[in-house]
């Protein structure tokens, strides 16, 4: 809801608002937060909060560590898993420096500046996600094992599916919350499961996204459980996608809407502008060392390819009508920031549409019963983090979205995390990935 400051001041004092959540994200879209006192929301809007920036990997260094949380006001929530006693609302901010200028490393803000400049050149992105994740069980110390919840199978009911009742609560939490859910079921995963919720303007959708893991790692852990968007958990079962579902605006109209329409020109060159790009932005959608067990595996894509309805692909047109049109890139997983993610996508698909790119031909042959030989020529996504990494140093494009500080933060502990993995033995590396996990 678009709420105002005066609104909001008044909200809290009237509805026994006790404590005050100022959220933000690290650049690897881990969320954080300061918890203040209703009585310095006012002054957190005019002045803003201070934190200790060189205590957030990826933000300043120790000699220049002090920034400010402004909250805005329109991204209020009430959090449901809260008492409803001292009830807690939480804000997403603005990061800015004590000067007044906002800081370069608030990815939220990258974001908007791209959603900026591609409305003044005509186009509005809006934004869906499919997020998948695991259910595992705990020991007796509170630690995630990797025995999944249940041993269902896709779409299975009761008693198969034993996730049912925390897919149920996690919806009903997302509607208190504003966010409207569409559809849950289990995926084909023992203990996997999909919740889905509606399209919005891509701010909106990244900021769904971190209140989404967020709440269901929440009600999982309130159910004895531990809920795991890790890309690959299980090395025998399915991994745990993000499926992200763009459609592109102009004038109103969805460019995907009409594929006899002129205007699906404009789509088709966008879809070429992300397909031209993506090798080298892999590294943002895919950040993690897991994330490589996962592609070219039950249904993640392995090759740089587009085609209609084909879910082997990495970019397919789902069967649609009206504003529910859209293109579906299937790569991206849960380990992304998804601020950086939706910039570097929205930027790589107007660039399409400014380069006047031309789509390659759709490829619609089922890409995992194939010989490789058949499709030596096609191009490949990287097959492992150093590759995206390597892919990612040598991009200009990057640049033009993310400052260069940014970028070799980024890159510098990736650039750690695959020198850790490369030292630990093959029969270890799922579990300790498992252990320590962010997500």
């Amino acid at each position: 809801m678009d709420y105002k400051t005066s609104e909001v001041l008044e909200f809290i004092e009237e509805n026994d608002i006790k404590f005050i959540r100022l959220a933000f994200c690290d650049i690897f879209g881990n969320q954080k937060n300061i918890t203040i006192m209703p009585s310095e929301l006012k002054r957190a809007f005019e002045e803003g909060v201070s934190f200790d920036a060189s205590a957030v990997t990826g933000f300043m260094k120790v000699e220049e560590s002090d920034l400010l949380l402004f909250p805005e006001a329109s991204t209020m929530y009430l959090l449901p898993w809260r008492p409803q006693h001292g009830r807690v609302v939480r804000f997403f901010c603005n990061i800015k420096h004590p000067d007044g200028r906002y800081f370069e490393g608030d990815c939220r803000n990258i974001l908007k500046q791209v959603i900026k400049e591609s409305r003044e050149k005509g186009f509005i992105c809006k934004i869906g996600c499919e997020s998948e994740f695991y259910l595992f069980e705990q020991d007796e110390f509170g630690n995630p094992t990797m025995i999944p919840y249940d041993k269902g199978s896709y779409c299975d009911i009761y008693p198969n599916d034993r996730c049912e009742n925390i897919r149920r609560d996690i919806c009903l939490s997302l509607e208190e919350m504003g966010i409207k859910p569409t559809s849950s079921h289990h995926e084909q995963g023992p203990g996997q499961n999909e919740i889905d919720y509606e399209y919005s303007d891509a701010l909106t959708a990244a900021d769904n996204l971190i209140s989404f893991r967020s709440l269901v790692k929440t009600k999982a852990c309130e159910n004895g459980l531990f809920a795991s968007f890790m890309p690959r958990p299980l090395s025998t079962e399915c991994g745990n996608g993000l499926h992200i579902n763009i459609s592109i605006y102009k004038n109103g109209k969805n460019l995907f809407s009409d594929k006899n329409s002129t205007d699906y020109e404009y789509a088709k060159k966008f879809l070429a502008g992300i397909l031209n790009r993506i090798e080298e932005i892999t590294l943002f959608l895919n950040s993690s060392t897991n994330s490589y067990a996962r592609l070219g595996k039950d249904k993640a894509p392995k090759y740089i390819t587009w085609s209609k309805e084909n879910r082997s692909q990495l970019i397919r047109i789902p069967a649609s009508n009206g504003d529910r049109c859209r293109m579906e890139l299937r790569s991206p997983d849960s380990s992304c920031n998804p601020y950086i993610a939706f910039a570097l996508l929205i930027k790589s698909g107007i660039e399409g549409i400014e380069k006047n790119l031309d789509l390659c031909d759709a490829y619609n042959t089922n890409l995992f019963d194939i010989d490789e030989n058949e499709v030596k020529d096609l191009k490949k996504l990287p097959y492992n983090l150093n590759k995206a990494i390597e892919l990612a140093k040598n991009s200009e494009f990057i640049n033009t979205v993310l400052p260069q500080k940014t970028i070799d933060n980024y890159i510098n502990d990736k650039v750690e995390d695959w020198n850790i993995y490369s030292s630990i033995t093959d029969k270890f590396k799922a579990e300790k990935e498992l252990y320590f996990e962010k997500l």
